[in-house]
């Protein structure tokens, strides 16, 4: 177990956080969620917006992730991606 978190620590930090850092970037965006829960392993925030619907009528989201503390600028730019493209719509009824 500790190995294993040796590890992933030293993904993070010579992994993602030097890549966000040396390209001073405000956010790294993934197709679906699952990008969010591989950030949340590491103890960074991932936020997922809509994104659009599949022929299926099934939503599909995209992710934003950040650095440690980036939670502010991540909702920024989740909101302004939802601004600009409008796909949210509410689910139809089952009534």
């Amino acid at each position: 177990m500790k190995a294993a978190a040796e590890m992933l620590d030293n993904l993070s930090k010579n992994g993602f956080e030097k890549m966000m850092q040396e390209y001073q970037l405000d956010a790294m965006v993934t197709p679906g969620s699952r990008g969010c829960a591989v950030l949340a392993i590491g103890g960074f925030p991932g936020i997922t917006v809509p994104a659009g619907y599949g022929k299926d009528g099934m939503p599909f989201g995209i992710c934003f992730g950040g650095l440690k503390g980036s939670e502010p600028k991540l909702i920024e730019i989740a909101y302004a991606f939802e601004q600009a493209t409008r796909v949210r719509r509410p689910p139809p009824s089952f009534v």
